[in-house]
């Protein structure tokens, strides 16, 4: 089974690309529950995985935070027992490859892709165990993705700490890139807008799969409706590629917010092509601990606001995984 990594950070248009990919009859590509990302802090509660039971119940809960998906997925039955049987190891990535294994063969499928796009943390411990993982580098301009965080019902809301975990992720993904260059495909958020057809035709390519016209009617789809209907974060994926959502940030961002942003990922904006807009080269802002601290104030007050405004039925599929996790969580050694 092909493994394919959807790679950088979120708001860069990864579930797009995800719906589109999904509709080639080659690739299961579910919504994420980011597995190795909510799991690997709490792998102290399990201890030894070598026990037998504490590993079945690792698989245990791994399967019901799927379970708890605020997109279900559909036609696969989480086996325990098949998954125990499928893992090659006692490890956590290998839970977590059996349960994508899984979806994919239900739905027929040769590959599937996660877009848990922080996995790239996890590069190492991925490249080791699966056979020859493929990845794909999603990137788009730090200033619109900052932008879309702070209306967003997840993540953070102050453009300093949107960008510095931004600006984490990509050096991520350009070191494994530039030191696996064949396993990797880089693709702007914005050149997907502007030609789509060609782009999603060069990333089949790499990928070795057909290109179909039907892959860019994903807003179609009956996984799109559902994702859609589940969150304001996805309300867009019912409507076709919109070319001119991008540079927003330069009527909505104040020039000291740009300033912020540019300060702390000028340089990774230099790599990937961005033209800064405030900040040039050697000019860039250093932050005090004060100034951090003022900042950190204001991303409490403004995420407190924003949950206000989260819809009630988003929250309770939400509040579902955040309560199961956080029982778990309460059982870390101290």
């Amino acid at each position: 089974m092909q493994a394919i990594f959807m790679v950088g950070e979120q708001r860069s248009g990864s579930n797009l690309l995800r719906l589109i990919l999904n509709e080639s009859s080659s690739i299961a590509a579910p919504h994420p529950p980011h597995i190795l990302q909510r799991f690997m802090p709490l792998l102290p509660v399990y201890g030894d995985l070598n026990n037998q039971g504490a590993f079945k119940k690792l698989i245990e809960d791994v399967c019901r935070l799927v379970e708890l998906n605020p997109v279900p997925w559909d036609k696969v039955k989480l086996d325990r027992k098949e998954i125990l049987n499928r893992c090659q190891e006692k490890s956590l990535i290998a839970v977590y490859g059996a349960v994508m294994d899984l979806y994919a063969e239900a739905h027929n499928a040769t590959a599937w892709m996660c877009k848990s796009m922080q996995n790239i943390q996890w590069a190492e411990d991925i490249n080791r165990y699966f056979n020859n993982p493929k990845y794909i580098y999603l990137y788009r301009d730090p200033r619109d993705v900052t932008l879309s965080f702070t209306k967003a019902v997840i993540g953070e809301k102050h453009p300093y700490f949107i960008a510095r975990q931004w600006n984490e992720l990509q050096n991520l993904c350009i070191a494994q890139l530039n030191e696996h260059k064949e396993t990797i495909f880089p693709l702007s958020y914005e050149n997907l807008l502007a030609d789509p057809e060609n782009m999603v035709k060069d990333l089949c390519q790499f990928l070795d799969i057909e290109f179909s016209k039907n892959m860019l009617d994903f807003h179609t789809s009956k996984e799109a409706e559902r994702s859609a209907k589940s969150s304001s974060l996805w309300e867009n994926l019912s409507q076709p590629i919109k070319s001119n959502n991008s540079k927003k940030f330069l009527n909505e961002f104040t020039t000291d917010e740009i300033r912020i942003i540019e300060s702390i990922t000028g340089e990774v904006m230099d790599t990937l092509g961005y033209e800064r807009a405030v900040v040039q080269k050697g000019e860039e802002l250093t932050f005090t601990d004060e100034e951090i601290e003022q900042f950190a104030q204001e991303n409490a007050t403004a995420k407190a606001s924003n949950s206000a405004k989260v819809d009630p039925e988003d929250l309770k599929r939400r509040n579902l995984q955040t309560g199961f996790l956080n029982k778990i969580a309460e059982k870390i050694p101290a």
